[in-house]
């Protein structure tokens, strides 16, 4: 994969930065030995990371006297990065502080690639990603597509979630049916709401949705997440992303990683790095296994370099003739591997 050519000035100031982190690591270190020694850290117990703030993290204690007690805990050296929803292994220290001494195993791992190529955790243990569209701004299904390929390559269930369907007209009605049924077909779970016409209070298919479950929303800016969450969390100062009138694109304002405990049951992960995915960082490979339908024939092509683009016995093309693929879905994998083609050339990222 093509990655961004560092000048000398930027391969000095990373060099300089990680020097940095790394003397910050190395006292940190230190000083939590100096804890264990004098005995001020107690016994090593379960806890809930529920929110990320750099270099320290808030881990909920889930055993003992301090259960649902929020702790700020440091992470000792040797673990490797940890997300909101992991489940670790931490001591106690004093005044609501501890240390995180190991990570216990994960469900799953939901990640995005940072501009230089490198995959960012972003949260893990989420039962399902829930797709966020609306009659406007206008669904794609080349985006939806996009979220799709990355929930199946993360192995985390997706749920297509149309909100805003008091917006649904004659004109666009026909239209918005055809492309749910196109994933309803593929055995997509496609539900339908509207968070305006349900007041303050969730409306039953979402609450249905995310009871007793660790639910992620994702879906393009404008389309109403935060609204939905806001119905979810009313005691949560939350705030709901204009939305403008000259564009109809919404505005990004949580900053904050966190794990919302829902008061009808179950757990919510909001973070603006969850929003989007882009999938340049993948290979064809993995794009062909996210497409549920594409992923059945791979392997099935006359020729083992085939491209998929109109190569002479291609599986997929003779699937699509015989309406197995939809054209539309054909389109959107071409249309998603000649994009990561051309932006892994480039050596930029596409979201």
């Amino acid at each position: 994969m093509a990655k961004r050519r560092l000048n000398k000035q930027q391969q000095w100031r990373i060099k300089k930065i990680q020097q940095e982190r790394a003397a910050r690591a190395a006292k940190k270190e230190k000083a939590i030995e100096q804890q264990a020694e004098a005995g001020e850290l107690g016994p090593e117990q379960e806890g809930l990371i529920i929110a990320h703030y750099g270099q320290q993290l808030d881990v909920e204690a889930l055993e003992g006297e301090d259960s649902g007690t929020v702790f700020r805990c440091f992470v000792r050296a040797n673990i490797d990065s940890l997300v909101t929803g992991d489940r670790v292994i931490w001591r106690k220290g004093k005044s609501e502080t501890g240390v995180i001494v190991a990570r216990c195993d994960r469900q799953n791992l939901l990640q995005r690639p940072d501009n230089f190529g490198a995959l960012k955790p972003v949260a893990a243990n989420i039962d399902h990603i829930i797709l966020v569209i609306a009659p406007e701004p206008e669904p794609h299904d080349n985006l939806i597509d996009r979220y799709l390929v990355a929930s199946e390559t993360s192995d985390i269930p997706a749920v297509i979630l149309l909100n805003k369907t008091d917006l649904i007209t004659e004109e666009n009605r026909e239209q918005i049916e055809e492309l749910l049924s196109r994933y309803e077909d593929l055995g997509y779970e496609v539900v339908r709401t509207s968070a305006a016409e349900s007041g303050n209070e969730p409306a039953p298919e979402v609450a249905a949705l995310v009871k007793d479950q660790t639910s992620v929303f994702v879906g393009q800016s404008g389309v109403g997440k935060s609204s939905i969450i806001q119905t979810l969390l009313p005691g949560e100062s939350l705030r709901v992303g204009a939305v403008s009138e000259s564009t109809g694109k919404g505005i990004h304002t949580t900053t904050t990683a966190k794990l919302f405990h829902l008061p009808l049951g179950g757990d919510l992960i909001d973070s603006p790095g969850i929003r989007e995915f882009g999938l340049w960082h993948m290979t064809p490979q993995e794009i062909e296994y996210g497409f549920r339908e594409i992923r059945e024939l791979i392997g099935m092509c006359k020729f083992r370099n085939c491209r998929h683009m109109g190569d002479p016995g291609c599986a997929l093309e003779a699937a699509a003739a015989e309406g197995r693929i939809s054209l539309e879905r054909l389109k959107s994998f071409h249309r998603i591997l000649a994009d990561m083609t051309e932006q892994q050339a480039r050596g930029l990222r596409v979201d």
